[in-house]
């Protein structure tokens, strides 16, 4: 691992330290989405996003531009969230790009290329995951921290 591996994966693991929500609702998930798709729109972006709230699917938008196969990586990226307990962006870097390969996990089934952030709440762990597609990873990643930092204030 660089230097800057090590130094991608401490700011990603200090960000998911800094986004623990005191609370997250149907209400909250709404506001999420719909301040990602503003932000989105705003910048010409071509995305899907997608909010789970435990399993249910609580938002999903897509916009302009978008197409069938983000919201199938959005499928696999959520999968590889609640299976390693990270954002697919920072499982991703720790596997250092050999992360199908290194897990036996099936590349149909589970990415871990940026854009699925867990959404936690404090004292309960995680309770749902936001996810961005259609941007180069870190894009997507930084897209998805952005809303969350909107939506904690």
């Amino acid at each position: 691992m660089t230097h800057t591996d090590a130094d991608l994966i401490a700011r990603i693991e200090e960000e998911e330290r800094e986004l623990v929500l005191s609370r997250f609702d149907y209400d909250d998930a709404w506001t999420l989405g719909t301040t990602i798709v503003r932000l989105a729109q705003e910048r010409g972006l071509k995305i899907a996003v997608d909010i789970r709230k435990g399993q249910q699917q609580v938002f999903h938008a897509a916009l302009e531009g978008s197409n069938i196969d983000m919201s199938d990586w959005i499928i696999r990226k959520v999968r590889t969230v609640y299976r390693f307990g990270g954002s697919s962006y920072l499982i991703g870097r720790r596997f250092g790009g050999e992360f199908n390969a290194s897990t036996s996990l099936p590349f149909t089934e589970y990415v871990a290329h940026g854009g699925a952030f867990p959404i936690r709440v404090q004292g309960v762990g995680i309770v749902g995951v936001v996810t961005v597609s259609g941007l180069p990873e870190a894009d997507d990643h930084a897209l998805a921290v952005e809303g969350l930092r909107a939506l904690k204030g």
